[in-house]
């Protein structure tokens, strides 16, 4: 089997050269840029700009402040990179003391969040999920002139075209960083009312399933630690720690190490919370038992190789797992991950998946569509012996109990990780009412079948983004 390479080419004009410093890179006229433009000059639509004199929405930024981190405060504030998640996690929490209008770093419900920065072009809209939530500065917030036109620039921005022309300039080269003032010339075919209503409204739909997903999976979990009558773990009021002579320590019995003498395992809270699930549980038994897993399995380190789409295996990293639809830019070839695809990489549908370094414990349970996918050797996956278990058991690990027990499993000294023999040890507390069991369950299952509709609705705005309005 030979892998096949697309050729890439373009013809540049000589002033284009001459205007660009004479330069004869490819890089500097990239292909990918031009052809987008050409598409739009040919779709047969007025073309305006999305933002700017006569364009579709407004848009800004924050200036850079200084971050005054606290452990736990009123401001909850989130990153750029996590817009993507399904379901963001605040990274931190900033003090009121920070040197900078915090109500401005809020976005709004209806607004369209853009990077601008690093990974640039990444997309989100705010819905009530997120409604006057703190993010941080370097994200561009757009708020568009009418309703119909915040799911048709999103979708617009979210085609292949639109980000190709957002992410390079004029001459095709690509762009590192992006401020507002760039979005006055960024041009947008401005489409009938009746095709925006139609694609806006996809879109909103899209988001609305996603904020019913994430509604269901909270219930599901707040209804599995109501049964094990679990404390709030910032409540728990034990005092932990000795802090005689003005350092804070604690003892452990021997038995209770597991023969690891890193703190990090030994910690007093990791005890707390382990008596407060089995003192309720009607039994505790771990992830690795065959009651409720068939296998838990980490890719061993390989060479990848990558190639064309058309020829790979779609290819994801710790970080994309907990997104709707990850931006897969890697593909690993069939030809020489096949066996190793088969055996260790490749995910199914309801697939339960955990970070095992950089951020350890992130859970993820895999939506329909992300089936046949491939994952890095960053991230642990676990083949439950059925769908009702595998939704049990995430609701558990998802919680802020769960991520807790995983995170105590982590070694390392200079890069944590989590592996799958520690992950199998990981305590998973069984109720005495499976019909509770069977409700948190559901409730799960129903929420990743609603991330996938809110996949297909966006997939099918995109359809007709290419088809009726750029015409490819």
């Amino acid at each position: 089997m030979v892998e096949s390479v697309e050729l890439k080419y373009n013809i540049v004009k000589l002033s284009e050269i001459m205007n660009k410093g004479t330069r004869f890179e490819a890089t500097v006229f990239d292909v990918k840029g031009k052809k987008a433009r050409q598409i739009l000059k040919g779709c047969g639509s007025e073309i305006v700009n999305i933002c700017g004199e006569n364009g579709l929405a407004t848009a800004y930024h924050r200036p850079r402040f200084k971050r005054i981190w606290v452990e736990k405060s009123a401001y909850p504030i989130y990153q750029p990179g996590q817009i993507l998640d399904i379901d963001p996690i605040p990274s931190g929490h900033i003090s009121e003391l920070t040197d900078t209008d915090i109500k401005a770093l809020r976005v709004k419900k209806g607004q369209i969040l853009l990077t601008c920065s690093g990974t640039i072009g990444n997309t989100s809209i705010v819905t009530d999920g997120l409604d006057n939530e703190i993010f941080s500065h370097d994200l561009i917030r757009i708020t568009c002139n009418k309703y119909d036109d915040i799911g048709y620039i999103y979708t617009y921005l979210n085609t292949e075209t639109g980000r190709t022309i957002l992410e390079t300039n004029n001459y095709g080269a690509v762009i590192s960083h992006i401020e507002p003032e760039h979005l006055e010339n960024v041009p947008i075919p401005n489409a009938s009312i009746t095709i925006k209503e139609k694609i806006n409204m996809l879109i909103q739909q899209s988001f609305k399933l996603r904020d019913d997903s994430n509604k269901l999976i909270k219930e599901a979990i707040s209804i599995l630690k109501d049964n094990l009558k679990l404390t709030e773990i910032d409540e728990l009021d034990k005092k932990l720690f000795n802090d005689s002579n003005n350092v804070e320590n604690f003892s452990v019995k021997l038995s209770e190490t597991s023969l690891r003498f890193d703190v990090s395992f030994c910690k007093p809270i990791y005890k707390e919370m382990s008596n407060s699930i089995k003192e309720n549980a009607y039994e505790v038994i771990s992830l690795g038992d065959k009651q409720i897993t068939d296998s838990i399995i980490l890719a061993g380190v390989f060479k990848r190789i990558y190639v064309e789409n058309s020829n790979g295996y779609p290819f994801l990293g710790g970080r994309e797992i907990t997104q709707l639809n990850p931006k897969v830019d890697k593909y690993l070839s069939k030809k020489h991950h096949k066996s190793r695809y088969e055996k260790e990489l490749k995910i199914s549908e309801n697939t339960l998946l955990v970070t095992d370094r950089g951020t350890i414990g992130k859970v993820a349970i895999t939506p329909k569509h992300l089936e046949s996918y491939a994952v890095s050797q960053n991230v642990i996956k676990i083949n439950c012996v059925n769908n009702f278990m595998a939704g049990y058991v995430y609701a558990f690990l998802a919680s802020d109990y769960g991520v807790n027990l995983i995170k105590k499993e982590t070694y390392g000294s200079v890069v944590d990780m989590i592996d799958d023999n520690n992950l199998k040890n990981v305590m998973i507390p069984i109720l005495k009412d499976e019909e509770q069991m069977k409700i948190i369950s559901d409730k799960v299952l129903e929420a990743n079948k609603k991330r996938y509709e809110a996949f297909m609705k966006e997939e099918e705005a995109i359809k007709i983004m290419n088809k009726e309005v750029l015409k490819i």
